[in-house]
């Protein structure tokens, strides 16, 4: 029996499916294919889905509408495209259901990488956390503070000794900004002189190794003027 994961691809415009499913091919996935929120409802609740790529605005049932119904009969990582950037699109989508969001025109290899972080999260993640209780998870990162490592979806991320005691602290305090000087001050053990640039550098290299898109980073953000923070999901 095959166990390539199929991936459900919506949308009434049928380049945008042709595109994103020659993409998806290439990675390896099963694809089917919809055209409207109704179509991807039937297709859903009647083949065996791993994953939903869906649109917002579709006709006879639109992308919200249809993630909603789905949501009542499955369980199953679900992601949401849209013409639209906005934040009140965004915040929708994740609210009826979504597990993630990209704008259109969106790069496809970023969003392959959406897909397999999705799947990933939805079946390794419970695996980690049955390894041990002492575990901070935040979205699709997990800190297992007895191992003292990082885990972005279900895998380990290798940090050095240093960058494992930032993201620690940054894990243990989401949402909260810390000032460059109190981070090195904590890390290094001794006083802040010039540690913008040391902690700064530190910053980057982590954000490369757990983010999907370190230019546009969903986890460790930069608050310009204050610090940096681990923003909570």
């Amino acid at each position: 029996m095959s166990d390539k994961k199929t991936i459900l691809v919506v949308d009434d415009d049928r380049e945008i499916v042709r595109a994103i499913s020659i993409t998806l091919e290439k990675e390896g996935y099963n694809i089917l294919k919809a055209y409207d929120g109704l179509e991807a409802l039937e297709t859903a609740v009647t083949n065996e889905i791993h994953l939903i790529i869906i649109d917002i605005m579709m006709p006879k049932l639109d992308g919200l509408s249809a993630i909603m119904k789905i949501r009542e009969k499955k369980n199953l990582p679900i992601i949401v495209l849209s013409a639209k950037g906005e934040d009140s699109d965004k915040i929708l989508g994740l609210s009826v259901g979504a597990d993630d969001y990209m704008a259109k025109p969106f790069n496809p290899l970023e969003l392959a990488a959406r897909v397999k972080s999705q799947l990933r999260r939805y079946t390794s993640l419970g695996d980690i956390n049955a390894r041990s209780d002492n575990c901070i998870v935040n979205g699709r990162l997990t800190f297992n503070l007895d191992e003292h490592v990082l885990y972005a979806d279900g895998d380990p991320v290798k940090l050095t000794a240093t960058e494992t005691k930032i993201v620690e602290l940054l894990m243990r305090h989401p949402g909260r900004i810390f000032p460059a000087e109190e981070i090195y001050s904590r890390i290094w053990n001794e006083p802040a002189y010039s540690a913008e640039n040391t902690v700064m550098v530190h910053i980057r290299r982590i954000r490369e190794k757990i983010e999907l898109n370190p230019s546009e980073p969903e986890y460790l953000k930069v608050v310009w003027g204050l610090g940096y923070e681990i923003e909570r999901h």
